[in-house]
């Protein structure tokens, strides 16, 4: 057998895809071409109120199920807050999940779907190094996602991200089957997004597809075992795909999604928008912007954006995400200038040249974001300069996604990231 020193494999998995208006009146069918009969909606208070889980619970009563709805999820999931699901769904037994609502409610409904089906402590089954790492014994039940929001893409995903209230940083637990089993993809459900959400939600898609597209590509790596190979194993060419069709989808978009919200054309672009970037990062794997954003969202303290709850501080995790991208792309620009030139010209192609060409990306993002009304940097959402060793202390703790970045980033490259971050323009 040959011996390779760099790896000659990659993965590529999906979810398959059921997309449409008026998709999600046929999840009875669907639940029940998957031998479901008792299912367990996973949603939140929000959604709850808007009467999206109850068309769904009744679409699926419609198709004979039994239905129950969990309306309790925590948006942006804490580990207190998964666990307090996990325990509600383990006074019953179910043979299935749907999850209603943004990544918040299908990432919970992932980690119930897990812990009802293998009982752990939800540590063995976090990321190491906070975690455990633990793999599923074996295969899910049946999971069906019904994203509300063109966001997290968390209905073609392998991952459940929560706070880790203790350690004060995001992580989560990462395994292929975590992946729901179908997702329902319905663009009318995203008509009510106010545009705040929109715009908060909508560029976790472009980060999604931005880090992607650049990641370190596949072939770099060490060579795997096929026991050790990972959910994210870099860029290849099929995520880069549906990277750049979703940067063409945003680019039509995105402006025209926040600022009128009832246009249906728009929001559908987002939702494929959506999909099309989940289905690349889920795969290649995603970088220096989210490993920042995950101490930004956990260490925030006064921040309280609008339409979004006011009980408690927030950064809603497209704006954690977005806030350090400009100076992210920044630095991974040297690994490969042409395709992060070919990232701007896909998101806007009538943008017009900066003098140094490590800046074209960063100058395109910060454009939209100054058009769609996302913060001015880390320091717009209460962050200082004495913030920052905290922040890359967090950071740090990112391995699996530092070590995606088409360009190594140590503690001094991730505090350049954040001090340039403080203000994007």
């Amino acid at each position: 057998m040959t011996e390779y020193q760099h790896e000659t494999v990659f993965t590529w998995g999906a979810t398959p895809l059921k997309f449409g208006t008026g998709a999600a009146d046929e999840i009875g069918f669907d639940l029940a071409q998957q031998g479901a009969g008792r299912v367990l909606i996973v949603t939140d208070p929000e959604i709850a109120a808007s009467g999206v889980p109850q068309r769904v619970a009744e679409a699926a009563e419609n198709g004979g199920l039994e239905v129950e709805i969990y309306d309790q999820v925590h948006v942006e999931p804490t580990d207190e807050s998964v666990t307090a699901a996990v325990e509600f769904a383990r006074r019953s037994t179910w043979d299935g999940f749907v999850g209603v609502g943004g990544g918040s409610s299908i990432d919970t409904a992932k980690a119930v779907n897990l812990m009802t089906t293998y009982p752990a402590e939800l540590y063995d089954y976090v990321n190491a190094p906070i975690g455990k790492g633990r793999a599923p014994d074996g295969p899910l039940k049946p999971l069906i996602a019904v994203p509300t929001t063109a966001g997290t893409g968390a209905e073609t995903t392998p991952v459940c991200i929560m706070d880790l209230l203790a350690h004060r940083v995001k992580s989560g637990i990462s395994h292929p089957r975590l992946r729901p089993t179908m997702a329902v993809i319905d663009p009318l459900l995203t008509l009510p997004m106010p545009p705040e959400v929109t715009a908060a939600s909508g560029m976790d898609v472009l980060c999604h597809a931005l880090e992607s597209y650049t990641a370190k590509p596949y072939h770099s790596f060490a060579r795997h075992r096929p026991e050790t190979r990972v959910a994210y194993c870099g860029s290849n060419p099929i995520s880069d795909a549906w990277a750049e069709h979703a940067l063409e989808l945003i680019s039509r978009s995105f402006r025209r999604a926040v600022l009128n919200g009832g246009d249906l054309e728009a929001r559908t672009d987002m939702m494929l928008a959506a999909t099309f970037a989940g289905m690349g990062f889920g795969n290649a794997g995603v970088h220096i912007p989210h490993a920042c954003a995950y101490p930004i969202a956990g260490r925030v303290r006064e921040y309280r954006p609008h339409n979004y709850p006011q009980d408690e501080a927030l950064v809603p995790h497209g704006e954690s995400v977005s806030l350090t991208a400009p100076a992210a792309f920044e630095h991974t620009f040297p690994a490969d200038p042409r395709r992060h030139l070919k990232a701007a010209e896909l998101l806007d192609p009538t943008a017009p040249k900066t003098d140094e060409p490590a800046r074209q990306l960063p100058a395109v993002l910060t454009r939209l974001m100054r058009d769609i009304d996302v913060p001015n940097g880390i320091g717009a959402v209460g962050f200082t300069e004495s913030d920052i060793p905290e922040l890359v202390e967090g950071a740090l703790k990112q391995q699996r996604l530092l070590t995606i970045s088409p360009r190594p980033v140590d503690a001094m490259g991730l505090e350049t990231v954040f001090r340039a971050s403080l203000e994007n323009w």
